[in-house]
């Protein structure tokens, strides 16, 4: 009856600590942790002295401690075998347990971490079970003694070490495939960070106009310091370009690179999103978010359109540029961070500054040192070189071999492209994807030319009707200017003056039919007035 008493206490503290070991296993990824967590439950339950968790290097075929309970630092930075050597070793080369009932007399056992002392003046009982998983070797479980009652055989103590060694091989797996992924992973970044670098490097910009030339002078100048830069000029002229390769020539290029469109987001979503918010800041707010000053710490914030925040937005970020700190939404901890502020803008904040809509010391702030980027208007000797360039990105992404007829470069050359390089840009994608043959001509010319332009309201002088003359193919002589006015006066003339009838045929939307009526100053009447 005590037998079976003995038998069935046993049985309850091994299911004891084998559900200890499984939720240990179950609620921590982090290897180290959990195998010592692993060993602190065998030591507490089991009356295990000493116990460590070895495992096996596959590169270097060397086996080390990588847990412990019971040794000190310095030890287990002894505990070091090759496979074959010690107890330890030669578990991992037959991969069969070994158990030494007294380790005083047992040559193979090296004592190498010298965690024992004398061992010839102590009885101690050693067990070395190897861990593997689908026949593959890990590394070894090891422990000093095992249950206070010496009754239980060796053979029972080897069995349990056994299924612990294998939850801790599952342990080791996971541990293994997760390292793989975040070196993956770290590799894949890297990867792609010295791609963007040299993607947006300045010598990667294109241009070779004298306005451009400055440009890159500045650009050399102002990268290698942490000053404060805006970028001025009308939109679609590069400045988020000219941005990042600022960033990326400087000291900073191996940190973040972040960029915030200030006109996109609303006063109070800005705010959250240039200084992030605590749990329960507002309604929605369900946890702690990082703002973008913390997201960028260490590299470069580029705010684009900075012209468009609010007033109040404005007080808050003239603090961060004066102090740099800041507390997050809903937030008493006050944030310390060292970014760079790059900013851009197409509007006239100096116009704004009059009229009480742009703060003046957060300009003199944000204005350090200015950089003026010029229209595609006025750098001309630029167009075939970006036509060629996007020509070639496009022909690469469609794999197609397309090339821009003479008479059509000349005509694209001598446009004033209102829309600058995003226009450039967006005509060469549309020719590329719709142009009939390889060589692209002035058939293939996208209609209207100049979805992006605009013009500044001017007065609309009414005109006769419209004169439907030559189309654009009869009349070499018209420049492109003249090319899009006619076809927009010919749609007027289809559509008897209703706009919305105007818009349809020319592809564009009411808003874009009236930049180019009053852009051109067409004033329909119908003929039969």
């Amino acid at each position: 009856m005590a037998e079976n008493q003995k038998h069935l206490t046993r049985k309850i503290e091994e299911l004891t600590v084998l559900y200890e070991l499984s939720h240990a296993l179950a609620s921590n990824l982090d290897f180290k942790s959990v195998s010592n967590q692993i060993l602190e439950i065998l030591s507490k339950k089991l009356a295990m002295n000493r116990g460590t968790i070895t495992v096996l290097d596959k590169k270097t075929g060397q086996l080390s401690i990588e847990a412990a309970h019971g040794l000190t630092k310095e030890e287990i930075a002894r505990g070091k075998y090759k496979i074959g050597e010690g107890v330890t070793g030669k578990v991992v080369e037959k991969g069969q347990p070994m158990i030494i009932p007294d380790i005083g007399k047992e040559p193979l056992f090296l004592n190498r971490t010298k965690a024992r002392g004398d061992l010839n003046r102590q009885n101690i009982s050693f067990i070395c079970v190897p861990i593997q998983m689908k026949g593959e070797m890990l590394g070894v479980l090891s422990v000093d003694h095992l249950f206070r009652d010496r009754d239980v055989s060796f053979e029972e103590d080897v069995r349990l070490l056994t299924i612990v060694a294998s939850l801790i091989g599952q342990n080791i797996k996971i541990h293994q495939m997760i390292e793989r992924d975040k070196e993956k992973l770290i590799e894949e970044n890297r990867e792609l960070h010295s791609e963007l670098k040299g993607k947006y490097r300045l010598n990667n910009v294109i241009g070779t106009a004298k306005t451009m030339l400055e440009v890159y002078k500045a650009v050399q100048k102002v990268a290698p310091s942490r000053t404060t830069v805006m970028l001025r000029g009308e939109s679609g002229t590069g400045k988020e370009l000219i941005a990042r390769a600022i960033h990326y020539d400087s000291p900073r290029a191996d940190k973040a690179f972040i960029k915030v469109s200030c006109a996109s987001l609303p006063e109070t979503l800005l705010e959250s999103e240039l200084f992030g918010h605590e749990k329960g800041s507002y309604t929605g707010a369900s946890e702690m978010v990082k703002g973008r000053f913390e997201l960028a710490d260490g590299g470069t914030l580029f705010l684009d359109e900075i012209g468009d925040i609010s007033l109040a937005t404005q007080v808050k970020l003239l603090r961060v540029l004066q102090e740099r700190k800041f507390e997050r939404v809903g937030g008493t901890k006050t944030l310390s961070v060292d970014v760079r502020i790059i900013t851009a803008t197409n509007r006239n904040l100096e116009k704004a500054i009059a009229e009480g809509k742009f703060r003046e010391d957060l300009y003199y702030r944000l204005n350090v040192v200015p950089i003026f980027m010029p229209a595609l208007r006025q750098r001309k000797e630029d167009v075939p070189l970006l036509l060629g360039h996007f020509l070639n990105k496009y022909n690469a992404e469609n794999k197609t071999r397309f090339k821009i007829s003479a008479d059509l470069m000349g005509r694209l050359a001598n446009y004033d492209w209102p829309g600058n390089v995003r226009e450039l840009e967006n005509t060469v994608e549309r020719m590329a994807v719709m142009a009939k043959d390889d060589l692209i001509t002035m058939e293939d010319l996208p209609t209207p030319l100049g979805v992006y332009s605009y013009s500044s309201p001017e007065t609309v002088q009414e005109q006769r009707a419209p004169v439907v003359s030559e189309t654009p193919r009869q009349a070499p002589n018209m420049n492109l200017s003249d090319m899009e006015k006619m076809k927009v006066m010919e749609a007027m003339e289809k559509a008897a003056g209703v706009q919305s009838k105007a818009c349809k045929l020319l592809g564009i939307s009411p808003r874009q039919l009236g930049y180019k009526l009053k852009k051109y100053k067409i004033g329909y009447k119908p003929t039969f007035l």
